[in-house]
């Protein structure tokens, strides 16, 4: 299966169903979504009072980033855009931990909004090349992606 540490990884925060049926690209689609939903139910939790599920959505969202994003990534193919995006999901990580200490809103939502402009930009691939997979992914993908 492509990209087995994010498959395990959304499956155990249960975001969706289908992963293992996902092609590579489709499971990036899925991997942004799910931490953006991830963030955005944090933030409801921060309006809500809720600290404890809060701070559960917030780990959520980071194990995505870290576990599944930043994972599937080759810096060895993907050179300087691969690096870029592996210094944006740290970025994100260390934004998400500062919002859960500091109950900081802002910082949540600024992280929803740089995981949104990369997936809208990863779907726009999909549409404009289908059979695309940019070297940036991990190795062994493009072998099912041509499946």
């Amino acid at each position: 299966m492509p990209f087995p540490n994010a498959a395990q990884t959304y499956a155990r925060v249960g975001l969706e169903t289908g992963v293992s049926a996902a092609n590579p690209h489709r499971l990036v689609l899925m991997l942004f979504d799910g931490a953006i939903c991830a963030v955005i139910d944090a933030e409801r939790h921060l309006v809500d009072g809720r600290i404890a599920e809060k701070g559960l959505a917030i780990s959520r969202a980071i194990s995505i980033v870290n576990d599944g994003l930043s994972a599937s990534l080759n810096q060895a193919q993907g050179g300087k855009i691969a690096g870029y995006l592996l210094e944006l999901y740290d970025y994100m990580c260390r934004r998400l931990l500062h919002a859960n200490l500091r109950n900081d809103r802002g910082a949540m939502l600024e992280v929803v909004q740089l995981l949104g402009e990369l997936r809208s930009s990863w779907a726009a691939i999909g549409t404009s090349q289908p059979s695309f997979v940019p070297a940036a992914v991990a190795p062994g993908v493009a072998h099912h992606a041509a499946a």
